[in-house]
């Protein structure tokens, strides 16, 4: 009996290495798909706009939640923090649109865990729609957002200065 779990084992192990087991697949929307109910998101002039779908009993949550009142001043994207439940009483003060009671949009943007993200561009389409575990991950993300082209906006090193490390 041992000897057949060992090679039953030993094949999975063969198949994965060589890539004959598929991926689980991939959550969210994706890039370049219509966002639905964009209209009834979307602010008032074109802009970037980005849905976090948070949960009332996740810590972690709670933590993007405050990141994003934070990045609210050093983005031009617009947040809209979406519940499936209620709103909790703490998020009811923020300086974003807040809404309760939204288990549809999780449903249609495919937003099977909490925290996560999606990312809309002007015209209605998803541009980014992952999960986000931690205020550096939903940072990066507002990071690539302001710069599209997903070069590094951090601090650059001249090449004098490369030649000066080495």
């Amino acid at each position: 009996l041992l000897a057949l779990v060992v090679s039953g084992l030993v094949r999975q192990v063969h198949a994965l290495s060589a890539g004959t087991v598929g991926r689980p697949g991939s959550v969210g929307l994706r890039p370049g798909a219509p966002a639905p109910r964009f209209r009834d998101l979307a602010p008032p002039s074109p802009a970037t706009l980005v849905l976090l779908f948070l949960d009332s009993g996740c810590a972690t949550c709670d933590h993007l939640l405050d990141e994003a009142a934070e990045q609210i001043q050093r983005t031009d994207a617009v947040f809209r923090v979406l519940y499936r439940q209620a709103v909790p009483p703490h998020a009811a003060d923020l300086p974003m649109t807040v809404l309760g009671e939204q288990a549809d949009l999780f449903d249609r943007y495919d937003a099977i865990a909490t925290p996560f993200a999606v990312v809309i561009d002007a015209t209605g389409h998803i541009r980014r729609s992952e999960p986000v575990g931690s205020r550096v991950a939903l940072r990066h993300l507002l990071e690539q957002v302001d710069d599209p082209s997903g070069r590094p906006t951090g601090p650059t090193v001249q090449p004098s200065q490369r030649e000066g490390m080495q």
